[in-house]
């Protein structure tokens, strides 16, 4: 959920960025301010780096060529040259633009490195950095161009040539300026008092070795999946209410104390109390027939609980990208300036392959849940596909034709991305990640994810109304469930007779994404993990 309309405000220093403060900057569009401190320090690095641009001893980015072309020396009247060249070749990207969000993750990400003081920037350059983030204007990133490594070049570069009053960007307003047709970027800049930059020695390559892209998509989507979890036990505990289901199995008894994986253990929690005080649930807890529920069922605190663990251990490779510094060459404390291979981007890769891996088995168990109360020969006496007059109805038959195209896409977006690399830059660098490729595909699964949530919350909110009318009134959902079909029923109606389902769907997806779901059964039950 977004935060209160009250202005927010995120300082960068040397260190201590947050990925609450990422998503603050990159949603929100939260003010960016700069510490003295962090700005005296950017300051004495770069008078160090201006000794060594004087020196006749080569230094890599500050005096040479790049990649390949590391080996030559540039004279002096040609550095300025030399580092427009590097931006405007590397802005080589293709293909829609990127999401607003995603471009000021990567932009307000490198102002962070860049004032840790470990690039050799000026402080100028880091300063018009923030004021095109706080002005609200934001490059066109190309969806294509990174390879993971070295860090997002081609993205990066794309945001700082607007830095130099060139490329492609959009204002605050929407409006595009550098697009063919349209008024040059500088123009733009020139209305917020924004001066372009012109880069001097190491600076080009300052502003476009890190792996910006992949870790800010991977914040938001950590942050998203965390709230997309808390609603995966709604409304699984609502399809278990629904299929007359049992909430014996998770008794707390039966998680940590027997197989002690955290993620379990709160899933089986938080589906326990939202069956809570169920008249459904205790109305079959003596004489059922059932001997067992339905793995999609049964297992499902075991599947949300192991993406909770997976989000987990995400969000520990990403904390630590965070406090990272990465810039090649790098300027260490002692003064020396070193080539290096941080900007590889693996770790961050991995895991965010390994959330799409998650997600998708997440998307699949919610799915076949849809399904198991759609089917009369499975779904305990509800009217087959929860239609108001069956062979002329067809109720949410289609609805999950829909839910499972989303999962089998989730499941193409599983298949990693860090497994490829093809090698480049004639062969220098013969090892790529393939992390920006993995954090496009996490957006989409967790999107995807989102929209089979908001199937499985129709599917079981119309299935407990059906229950009830059935019942004439006897069998209803307990607190959390009351509490969410009475949100839900604002913009989704309740069982009838055919109608245009997919604005309902759509409005059901919104709920979902805005963490509606999730507060309504906390407004019954307490905080849900």
């Amino acid at each position: 959920m977004a935060p209160s309309n009250e202005q927010l405000t995120v300082t960068l220093g040397s260190s201590g960025v947050t990925p609450e403060d990422v998503v603050a900057v990159a949603r929100h569009d939260a003010k960016v301010t700069i510490s003295q401190e962090a700005l005296d320090n950017v300051a004495k690095v770069r008078a160090h780096i201006d000794d060594l641009a004087t020196s006749d001893v080569p230094a890599y980015g500050i005096s040479t060529g790049f990649g390949a072309l590391a080996n030559r020396h540039i004279p002096n009247d040609l550095r300025t040259q030399l580092q427009k060249s590097l931006i405007r070749s590397h802005a080589a990207g293709m293909g829609p633009a990127v999401e607003r969000e995603v471009v000021r993750g990567i932009m307000f990400l490198r102002a962070k490195t860049l004032a840790s003081g470990r690039t050799g920037v000026r402080p100028v350059v880091l300063q018009t950095m923030v004021d095109v983030l706080n002005a609200g204007i934001t490059p066109l990133v190309r969806e294509f161009g990174s390879l993971g490594c070295s860090g997002d070049l081609a993205p990066l570069s794309h945001c700082a040539l607007v830095l130099m009053g060139e490329g492609e960007a959009m204002g605050p307003d929407g409006e595009l300026y550098g697009t063919a047709g349209q008024p040059p970027v500088a123009e733009l800049l020139a209305q917020h008092g924004i001066e372009p930059v012109t880069l001097a020695e190491k600076e080009g390559l300052a502003l476009v070795n890190g792996t910006e892209g992949m870790l800010g998509m991977l914040l938001m989507a950590i942050a998203d999946i965390r709230l997309l979890l808390a609603t995966a036990d709604v409304t699984a505990a609502l399809s278990v209410e629904a299929l007359l289901g049992t909430d014996q199995v998770f008794l707390p008894e039966l998680h940590a104390a027997l197989r002690p994986h955290p993620g379990q253990a709160a899933s089986a929690d938080n589906m326990l109390r939202v069956l809570s005080n169920s008249p459904i649930v205790a109305s079959h807890r003596i004489n059922d027939t059932k001997v067992q529920d339905a793995y999609s069922l049964r297992c499902a605190p075991q599947v949300a609980g192991a993406v909770r663990d997976t989000v987990d251990h995400a969000a520990l490779v990403a904390s630590r990208e965070l406090a990272a510094a990465i810039d090649n060459p790098v300027v260490l404390p002692d003064g020396r300036v070193t080539s290096n291979g941080n900007f590889h981007g693996a770790p961050v890769a991995y895991v965010l392959d390994f959330l799409a891996i998650a997600v998708a088995d997440l998307s699949s168990i919610a799915e076949r849940r849809t399904d198991r109360m759609l089917d009369p020969a499975r779904s305990h006496g509800l009217p087959a596909f929860l239609a108001g007059d069956p062979g002329v109805d067809s109720g949410l038959m289609i609805a999950q034709y829909t839910q499972a195209g989303l999962v089998s896409d989730n499941k193409r977006l599983a298949v990693p991305a860090s497994v490829d690399s093809i090698p480049s830059s004639a062969m220098q660098e013969d090892h790529v990640s393939m992390g920006w490729h993995a954090a496009r595909k996490l957006r989409k699964a967790v999107e995807n994810l989102r929209r089979v949530l908001a199937v499985e919350l129709v599917t079981s909110a119309r299935a407990i109304d059906m229950r009830t009318q059935m019942s004439d009134g006897e069998l209803t959902p307990g607190p959390a469930g009351t509490a969410v079909l009475e949100v839900l029923r604002e913009v989704v109606q309740g069982p009838g007779a055919d109608r245009f389902l997919s604005p309902e769907l759509e409005a059901a997806d919104r709920l979902v994404g805005s963490g509606a779901v999730r507060a309504a059964a906390e407004s019954a039950v307490g905080i849900l993990a």
